[in-house]
């Protein structure tokens, strides 16, 4: 998994990394310098840290929403989508566009692995309606 986030210069960086910590979990952070403000990078692999995401999903019972977002940004290998940053925040999901939607910028998450399909199955399970 791959997130990057833009720290602006009105925003504490410790703050914009709880926000990405409430999604994912302990991941450990590069910053890198902008023209204004910094970039939050994150690399993981594995499953352990999009368990809480799948967590969350369940919790807010938005798979669905998940699921249309999720299909939106597949591609061969990998899946992109972005997250509000506010709203991350205080440990729940929004999900945002790239530019425009959210006044600091969102969360973007770009997952790659081999079979990303079954991956939203798993994240974000078809729900039932009875």
């Amino acid at each position: 998994m791959h997130v990057e986030v833009d720290v602006n210069p009105t925003e504490d960086v410790e703050k914009v990394k709880k926000a990405v910590e409430n999604l994912f979990g302990n991941v450990e952070f590069e910053e890198k310098p902008k023209t204004r403000g910094s970039l939050l990078v994150v690399e993981t692999t594995g499953l352990d840290e999009l368990a809480i995401l799948q967590n969350l999903l369940r919790r807010e019972r938005i798979r669905a929403a998940a699921r249309k977002v999720f299909f939106g940004g597949l591609s061969e290998k990998s899946i992109i989508f972005y997250l509000n940053k506010q709203v991350a925040y205080v440990s729940h999901i929004s999900f945002s566009r790239p530019e425009g939607e959210s006044p600091l910028g969102p969360i973007k998450v770009q997952i790659q692995c081999d079979r990303p399909r079954e991956l939203i199955d798993w994240l974000a399970p078809r729900t039932v309606k009875s």
